[in-house]
Formats: structure tokens, C-alpha cells, sequence
């Protein structure tokens, strides 16, 4: 099938939309590691609700700020999947579709996992209808509820996981982006599936494993959203799988 010119006009650029997507995908990293290293890993408490309810309490602002960045991060991912569909379909329409269905499921359960994090303020709240429990039921409830959050984002994983090992493979077949990139991601996919089964199977041992199994989707996607942002793709390879689509 020839590609239509209405499709892909020649004399437009691709980097432009490239080098949004990039910087979209960074801020997704940058908005992701604030949420849980700065914002919801200084006000949760392993183990302890009591100081956790305390500390959330204490900085209702800074945790409701947290959701929001994370409500901004998964609008960026709208971006970053639309232009990885319009670069990737070049190479193979079928699987470019698998990888965006994929992440559309993946952000549409973390999206919806954000309600869990609302949860824990109306149970510490000050409404008359939480007079039926202690604060001590309150308390455990809304850090079940922080827990339940933790759980849903490593079933939202899952989907990801298998978008970066799409991803990775159409990378490494596009030839407009390094095979190199597309090795890492494909990593970072086989990580992230990993994690999430070991959390759903055995909490303990994905404890001991999550350090060891975030480090390569860090980097691997780190790479990608600045090789993105800095260099781009080959336009005239990526023009030539067009051509050809």
C-alpha cells in the first residue's frame, strides 16, 4: 500500500513532534520519581498508619500536589503514544496498534488507580459519618488504601511492560533509532513484567527484587526520552519507511 501524501507530507519534519514526545517522556520520568521519592515516600511510613495518617495530615497540600503531578504525567503519555504510533507504524502497523492498546490500558488503570490516594483524606477527614469508627480504624483504612494504590500500579505495569518489549522490537527494526535503545527497552519491559508478577505472587520477595529490577527501565527510558529530545530520529530513514508504508 502506497502512502498518501496527506499521510506523511514529504516536506514536513517529523522532529519537531519527535522532540515533543521526547520532552513529554522526560517529564513523565521527572513528575513519576517526584510523586513517590519526594512526595509519598517522605509522608508514608512502612508498616506504621498511625505516623502515616500524621504525616499526610500534616502536608495534605503537598500530597494532593502529588496527585495532580501524577494526573499530569499520564496526560503526557496521551503525546508521547500518539507519536510513537504515527513514527512506529512505518515499520509494522500491526504491532505499532498492539503497543498503543497496551499503554491506553496501562494509563487508563493508573488514571483510575489515582482514586485510591483521594481515599486516605476523606477517611481522615472531618466529616460527622466518620464518628461510626475509631481513629484507629480510620487510620488503618486509609493506609489499605495507600497500599491498594501500590498494587494497582503494578497491574498497570503489566500493560507497560509488554509496551516496551513492542516498543523495543520496533526500534530495533525501525532504523531511524539506535538498536541499542531498543535492546534497553525491551529490558525495561521484561523488568517491569517481572516486578509486577512477584508483587501479585510474593510481596516480600518483590521487595527484595525492586531495586535490582528499576535500575534498567530508569535508564533504558532516561536514554530514550533524551535521545529523543537532543537528537531525534534519522528523517531520512524514518521518510523511507514511509515512502514505503
Amino acid at each position: 500500500m502506497k502512502l498518501k501524501t496527506a499521510d506523511y507530507p514529504t516536506e514536513t519534519s517529523p522532529q519537531l513532534y519527535v522532540r515533543l514526545a521526547g520532552a513529554a517522556y522526560l517529564l513523565i520520568i521527572i513528575a513519576g520519581l517526584c510523586g513517590e521519592l519526594f512526595i509519598r515516600g517522605k509522608i508514608i511510613v512502612s508498616g506504621d498508619a498511625a505516623a502515616t495518617a500524621r504525616n499526610l495530615m500534616a502536608s495534605e497540600g503537598l500530597w494532593r500536589t502529588g496527585i495532580a503531578g501524577d494526573l499530569l504525567m499520564h496526560l503526557c503519555d496521551i503525546l508521547v503514544m500518539l507519536v510513537f504510533y504515527r513514527l512506529f507504524r512505518t515499520v509494522n502497523k500491526t504491532l505499532a496498534l498492539m503497543a498503543l492498546l497496551f499503554n491506553l490500558i496501562q494509563t487508563a488503570v493508573l488514571v483510575a488507580n489515582k482514586i485510591t490516594l483521594l481515599v486516605p483524606l476523606f477517611l481522615l477527614g472531618n466529616g460527622v459519618y466518620l464518628k461510626a469508627f475509631s481513629a484507629q480504624q480510620l487510620q488503618a483504612l486509609a493506609y489499605v488504601a495507600i497500599k491498594t494504590h501500590d498494587y494497582g500500579f503494578g497491574v498497570g505495569l503489566i500493560f507497560f511492560g509488554f509496551t516496551c518489549l513492542l516498543n523495543g522490537y520496533l526500534i530495533r527494526r525501525s532504523g531511524f533509532l539506535p538498536r541499542l535503545i531498543g535492546i534497553l527497552m525491551q529490558v525495561a519491559g521484561a523488568c517491569y513484567l517481572i516486578n509486577s508478577i512477584a508483587l501479585i505472587l510474593d510481596l516480600s520477595f518483590a521487595s527484595q527484587l525492586f531495586p535490582f529490577l528499576m535500575t534498567p527501565p530508569f535508564i533504558a527510558e532516561l536514554t530514550f526520552s533524551l535521545w529523543l529530545l537532543i537528537k531525534g530520529i534519522d528523517v531520512e530513514k524514518w521518510q523511507e519507511k514511509a515512502s514505503n508504508w
